[in-house]
């Protein structure tokens, strides 16, 4: 009764809220930034017909990450689009076409436990196969000690 008259004062709604766990990581895909980064790319590569590795990049990102997409709308105006890593993903269907993508150059810069990642890729339709996009993500690193998190990224889908 407290919480819900505490709540009620401050102008509050208290609604309680299913969170799911966080599935276990392979231990080398978060022990380094190497291993994180080789493992971000990893889970959204692979043939037509199948689908990300939704399981193992939620494994990959803190439960408060999230994902932007910068772009520009069709009267050149500049716009961001941000979501959680669940929403980025949404039904994750099969891929229609084939998608490897993969880092060309990383810079890094790194703080105590955070660390900042421009992550240069370049994405094909096969694997090894010549690239229909390059680009740039940048990437939000957090280690708490034990492992490294993907707090969020982002990247530039207009080419720019």
């Amino acid at each position: 009764m407290k919480r819900r008259l505490f709540g009620a004062i401050l102008g509050l709604v208290m609604v309680p809220v299913a969170v799911s766990a966080q599935p276990a990581p392979r231990p080398e895909d978060v022990a380094t930034v190497d291993g994180i980064l080789r493992a971000y790319y990893e889970v959204v590569s692979g043939p037509a017909g199948e689908a990300a590795d939704v399981e193992r990049d939620r494994s990959l990102h803190h439960a408060d990450a999230w994902v932007a997409i910068a772009n520009v709308d069709p009267s050149g105006t500049p716009r961001v689009r941000v979501m959680t890593l669940e929403g980025y993903h949404g039904d994750n269907a099969p891929r229609q076409a084939g998608f490897w993508e993969w880092e060309t150059d990383r810079i890094v810069t790194r703080s105590g436990n955070m660390a900042h990642v421009w992550s240069s890729y370049a994405s094909a339709r096969t694997q090894g196969g010549e690239p229909f996009t390059r680009g740039v993500n940048s990437i939000t690193l957090f280690h708490d000690g034990e492992r490294w998190w993907i707090m969020g990224w982002m990247f530039d889908s207009s080419g720019g």
